[in-house]
C-alpha cells in the first residue's frame, strides 16, 4: 500500500500524532509520504523521522494575545497559491490518501474524487461531541477545512461510535518530581506567562515556547520547544499548566498528571475541548491569565488516576492493512474497552 498523508503543522499537536503514526507505518512496511503544511517550513523541527517529506504553505491561523485574529487570518493567508497546490498536488499514484486535518491534501483529494479517510480530533465532533465557541465562521472550517468522506475521530471519550480514544506514545512513563509544573501556553505573552509563574517562588515551572530562548528565570526555566526536551520534561513534572490542545492533553491523562488549562479564545476546538474536560472532570479550566485560579489550582491539585491509553495507532494501521476491515465502531468498541 502506498500512501499519501497531509499533516496540519499550525499546532505541534497533529505533527506529534503523525509521529506515533509514521513509526507504526515504517514498522508494518507500508511506503508512505507525509504532507506538511500551516507553518513556515523553517520552524519545523526533528522532522528526520518523516525523511523526504512535502512541504505546501496551506492555510493557518493568527493568533495574537491567547485570542484567534479573524482579520489578520484571512489577510495572511495565500489562497490563490492553497488552489494552485490542491490543483496540481500529484495523488495519482498513491493508494490512500490520508489527511490529519490538513487542508491541501483534502482537497486535492476530494477534487480528483480520490479516496480520503480523515484521522484526527477534529473528525470527532459529530452530534453527541461537547462543543463551545460555536459561530458561522467556526462551523464552516470545521467542516470545510480539511473535508474527509470517511472519518475517524480521535476523543477522550466515545461520544459517537466511530471515535477511538487518542493516538499517543504509549511508552511514556511519569516519574514525577514534587513541584516541578510544566507549562505550554505558545499562544500567549511568554514574558506575561513567566510574570504570573514568578508569584509562586516555592513551585518550579519549566515554560515551553518556540518564541523564546533557553533561560533561568529565577523560580521558572524557560525552555524553546524541542520534541525529545519536553517528553522528557513532562514525565517528570508533577502537574501540567497549559492550553487545551488535544494531544498534549491526552498524554497528561495518559500519565496521570493534574491539569489547568485555558483554551485559546475564538477557536472552537480548544474552547470544545475546555468543555469536554470540564463535564468530564479531567481539568481545571481558566478563561484569562488568571493568578488568583493559579493559586487555588496549585494547592489543590493531586495526581490523578492515569487513564491507561491502549495503543490506537497500531489499531488503526492493522484496520488499514487488513483484507476484511471490520466496521470501525467494532474497532472503537474494543478500543475503549482498555482505555481506563
Amino acid at each position: 500500500m502506498k500512501i499519501l498523508y497531509g499533516v496540519q503543522a499550525t499546532g505541534n499537536g497533529h505533527i506529534a500524532r503523525s509521529r506515533i503514526m509514521a513509526k507504526q507505518l515504517k514498522e508494518n512496511g507500508v511506503e508512505v509520504t507525509f504532507l506538511f503544511s500551516g507553518r513556515p517550513k523553517d520552524k519545523l523541527f526533528d522532522m528526520e523521522l518523516f525523511g523526504d517529506f512535502i512541504y505546501k504553505q496551506g492555510l493557518t491561523f493568527i493568533v495574537q494575545n491567547g485570542k484567534v485574529n479573524y482579520l489578520s487570518t484571512a489577510f495572511n493567508n495565500n489562497f490563490l497559491r492553497f488552489i494552485y497546490d490542491v490543483h496540481t498536488l500529484a495523488i495519482d499514484d498513491y493508494d490512500l490518501i490520508i489527511t490529519d486535518f490538513e487542508p491541501v491534501t483534502a482537497w486535492a483529494a476530494k477534487l480528483k474524487k480520490k479516496l480520503v479517510l480523515g484521522i484526527g480530533h477534529q473528525y470527532a465532533f459529530g452530534r453527541n461531541t461537547p462543543r463551545a465557541g460555536k459561530n458561522l465562521l467556526a462551523e464552516f472550517v470545521m467542516n470545510y477545512f480539511a473535508p474527509a468522506k470517511d472519518s475517524i475521530g480521535l476523543h477522550w471519550a466515545p461520544f459517537d461510535q466511530s471515535i477511538l480514544p487518542p493516538i499517543i506514545d504509549v511508552n511514556l512513563v511519569g516519574k514525577a518530581e514534587v513541584n516541578v509544573v510544566i507549562v505550554y501556553l505558545p499562544f500567549e505573552n511568554q514574558s506575561k506567562v513567566t510574570r504570573l509563574l514568578q508569584q509562586f517562588p516555592d513551585k518550579h515551572f519549566i515554560q515551553y515556547s518556540p518564541d523564546v530562548d533557553n533561560a533561568e528565570k529565577k523560580n521558572v526555566s524557560i525552555r524553546t520547544t524541542c520534541y525529545a526536551g519536553f517528553k522528557q520534561d513532562l514525565c517528570r513534572g508533577s502537574a501540567v499548566i497549559s492550553n487545551s490542545g488535544f494531544e498534549l492533553i491526552s498524554e497528561c491523562l495518559h500519565l496521570g498528571l493534574p491539569l489547568l488549562v485555558k483554551p485559546l479564545q475564538g477557536q472552537m476546538e480548544q474552547e470544545s475541548n475546555a468543555l469536554a474536560l470540564h463535564e468530564l472532570k479531567f481539568a481545571k479550566v481558566m478563561r484569562t491569565l488568571d493568578e488568583d485560579i493559579v493559586a487555588s489550582w496549585l494547592v489543590k491539585c493531586k495526581p490523578r488516576i492515569y487513564k491507561k491509553t491502549p495503543d490506537v495507532a497500531f489499531e488503526i494501521v492493522r484496520w488499514l492493512l487488513s483484507d476484511k476491515k471490520l466496521p470501525i465502531h467494532k474497532v472503537a468498541a474494543s478500543l475503549w474497552h482498555q482505555y481506563k
